[in-house]
């Protein structure tokens, strides 16, 4: 069973003294960066010059400085940018600054597991991984509760890599709700895997698929939108809360044994057998290898692929429908983001 960690396992003194960097301001930089500094950590946020995130990072009281000047006058730099920029920004603005006693951390362990990232030989390398979006770690660090985290040592220089990463996850508050050991490796093949079998592709085409087979049969579109994507949270809600046996408990009887006699029929052993192939690429480095080949060259796949899937009626009539829903808090329209297509450029 992998070992667990909470508050009494973690010391904030093991960073006193030391400057943490924070290298990107998004999702998980920002909550990374403000918990930090509430936590009394000294830190830093590394930023490509012409940013857009560092008027908020100013705006929050943070101090920013180009990656390479954090890099420098940081004994921790968090890489907290996208996976498919770590390489590029860590050779250039990085690597050149990480001298014998630093920590290099991660939030997910692709890019030293797959070798885009290879760190000298005299600094720990380490990961705290929280397992929730960056918005999340910051409400629930202010509520005082925090967000369960992954902890794992690549490489222990120092003798203290793993006491060291525990204070980090004290200070962004994970060691509140718990943090579990875990490995590069098993982190970043089981979170590949995760996202796509299940929580982004696997979900993604099951809507899609219900939604399509509905409205071929000539229902309403609205009402396939209703019923094979709006209710998915309601359900993915009590499954949160208690588990597949609460869901089955709340919802009604008439859907429970609809549960058990056709769930089967739709992710049955050819399904398994997919994400068994679908796993054994991630494995192999088939996956990683196609990825980082897409972005190398211009990812024009990629933004055909995330065109089209905008364009998609499913998506059409949504857009449309939760106009109707004023509880909802309205989401900007999806593009490139533009802070990734800058940073793409340098």
């Amino acid at each position: 069973m992998p070992k667990r960690y909470y508050e009494k396992d973690g010391n904030l003194d093991n960073l006193k003294g030391r400057t943490v960097a924070i290298i990107g301001y998004g999702s998980q930089g920002h909550a990374h960066a403000l918990n930090l500094r509430d936590s009394g950590v000294d830190v830093i946020v590394g930023l490509y010059p012409g940013s857009k995130s560092q008027a908020k990072a100013e705006a929050s009281g943070l101090k920013v400085m180009n990656t390479a000047d954090a890099a420098k006058a940081a004994d921790v730099v968090m890489v907290l940018v996208h996976d498919h920029l770590q390489g590029d920004i860590y050779s250039k603005d990085i690597a050149p600054h990480m001298t014998a006693g630093k920590t290099l951390m991660f939030a997910h362990g692709f890019n030293i597991h797959f070798k885009q990232i290879a760190p000298p030989a005299n600094v720990d390398v380490s990961m705290i991984a929280p397992k929730a979006p960056g918005h999340r770690v910051r409400e629930l660090y202010v509520e005082g509760v925090g967000v369960p985290a992954l902890v794992a040592v690549h490489q222990n220089a120092s003798g203290r890599a793993l006491e060291n990463a525990l204070a980090y996850a004290l200070a962004l508050g994970c060691l509140k709700a718990g943090v579990i050991e875990t490995n590069f490796r098993e982190e970043t093949e089981s979170d590949l895997f995760g996202e796509q079998s299940v929580l982004c592709g696997g979900v993604s085409e099951l809507i899609r698929a219900g939604f399509d087979t509905l409205v071929e049969a000539g229902y309403a579109p609205e009402i396939a939108y209703f019923e094979c994507l709006h209710e998915v949270k309601l359900i993915v809600d009590l499954i949160y809360e208690g588990g597949l046996s609460y869901m089955r408990y709340s919802v009604s009887d008439t859907a429970e044994y609809g549960d058990y006699t056709r769930g089967p029929r739709i992710i049955n052993d050819q399904t398994r057998a997919e994400m068994k192939k679908i796993l054994s690429e991630i494995q192999s480095g088939e996956f990683a290898r196609q990825w980082i080949e897409e972005n190398k060259t211009g990812r024009k796949n990629f933004l055909a692929m995330r065109e089209k899937g905008h364009n998609l009626k499913i998506e059409q009539v949504g857009r449309e429908l939760r106009e109707m829903m004023t509880f909802l808090k309205k989401k900007k329209e999806v593009g490139v983001p533009q802070d990734t297509v800058l940073a793409a450029k340098k």
